[in-house]
């Protein structure tokens, strides 16, 4: 079911990942093409997750699919968290900021409710890998990335590598 249209990740330094996205009004087609192109996007480049901002559209959508055999795919339509508990850290990535891991804070236990393509509410507990990346995928929703969270050492170090990428984002 999946097609074949994979499209370009926006990276670091394109000012539409830092912008707060809008609401998905209705769930039509337009949606489920855009949808079933973040899949593609997702799997050919081995990402766990992507929202919509990441291939250019300021919508709050996100997908994840956080197991083995990527074969539990999640889509979310103007998701809400509701409740952050806990802590844990742990080494994040992102597609939008190749090259560039580390170690970041987050809520050990989410719950968030979103829509699905079929426009039906949902609520969904999480916690672990999945909860990492469900708060992950929301941030850029409201246009900040893990990055955001590092502090001033580990910024200079990782500055280099993020003038590379933002060059290339221009």
């Amino acid at each position: 079911m999946r097609n074949k249209k994979s499209l370009p990740i926006i990276t670091f330094g394109n000012e539409i990942l830092r912008k707060k996205c809008q609401s998905v009004e209705k769930i039509d087609e337009n949606v489920k093409n855009l949808v079933s192109s973040m899949i593609e996007t997702m799997y050919n480049n081995n990402g766990v997750g992507l929202a919509a901002p990441q291939i250019g559209e300021n919508l709050r959508i996100f997908i994840i699919d956080v197991s083995s055999k990527k074969n539990e795919l999640q889509v979310f339509i103007n998701p809400e968290i509701k409740k952050l508990e806990g802590s844990q850290i742990g080494e994040e990535g992102c597609l939008s900021v190749p090259e560039i891991y580390a170690e970041i804070p987050r809520a050990e236990f989410v719950e968030v409710s979103a829509q699905n393509l079929e426009g039906e509410s949902f609520t969904l507990s999480a916690e672990g890998l999945l909860a990492v990346a469900i708060q992950h995928e929301n941030d850029h929703l409201d246009g900040k990335l893990f990055i955001d969270y590092l502090d001033k050492l580990d910024i200079l170090r990782f500055k280099k590598k993020l003038e590379k990428i933002k060059c290339k984002a221009s």
